[in-house]
């Protein structure tokens, strides 16, 4: 048997004293060490290099126009800069929405939103697709006002019997119509009938 039941009072009262002063020391061991740590100044990364005024991480922002929601954007991160009127932000997806409820998605690196016009400057590995098409390319803008996506820099699109190649290109949202400048050369696999 592991335990025995003794039965002089003083020495029961003895054990529940200890018992007792015991859970009462390391309570006010815990809790001196809690203290302790509140008042030590935690150390503080140092601030970006950049003239940035700000800088945050997990970042979400959705545009309007009208009322209308024209696009909604997620970053890993952002900083702001106040004198130039522009956000940056990393690995970001934004989503555009269109007419007749169509989406088209677009990922990059780094994006930059200038804050004054709501322009956006995407670059980096930056892929746009919509439900039938994909285009791949290393930098891309957007014109808020106009409505307009553009390149000046090769880009390609690829769908699901056809490709295109061009020097540079612009995308009109509002009309679903694209130009394609430069050296421009596509593959298709369709039978096309003129």
């Amino acid at each position: 048997m592991f335990f025995t039941i003794d039965k002089n009072p003083k020495k029961v009262k003895f054990a529940l004293l200890a018992f007792v002063l015991i859970s009462v020391g390391i309570i006010l061991a815990i809790f001196i060490g809690y203290r302790r740590n509140l008042n030590k100044h935690e150390r503080f990364i140092p601030p970006i290099k950049s003239k940035s005024t700000i800088s945050i991480g997990k970042v979400q922002q959705t545009s309007t126009k009208n009322g209308t929601k024209e696009w909604n954007m997620d970053a890993s991160s952002a900083c702001y800069i106040d004198e130039k009127k522009q956000a940056i932000f990393q690995d970001l997806s934004v989503t555009f929405f269109l007419n007749a409820d169509k989406k088209v998605y677009l990922t990059a690196n780094q994006g930059v939103l200038k804050t004054d016009s709501n322009n956006l400057e995407v670059s980096g590995n930056v892929i746009v697709k919509n439900e039938n098409y994909r285009l791949i390319t290393e930098s891309l803008h957007y014109d808020r006002n106009k409505q307009i996506l553009f390149s000046k820099v090769p880009i390609k699109i690829t769908g699901s019997s056809s490709s295109l190649e061009a020097e540079s290109m612009s995308f009109d949202l509002n009309t679903n119509k694209a130009l394609f400048h430069g050296k421009v050369a596509a593959d298709f696999d369709e039978k096309i009938t003129l």
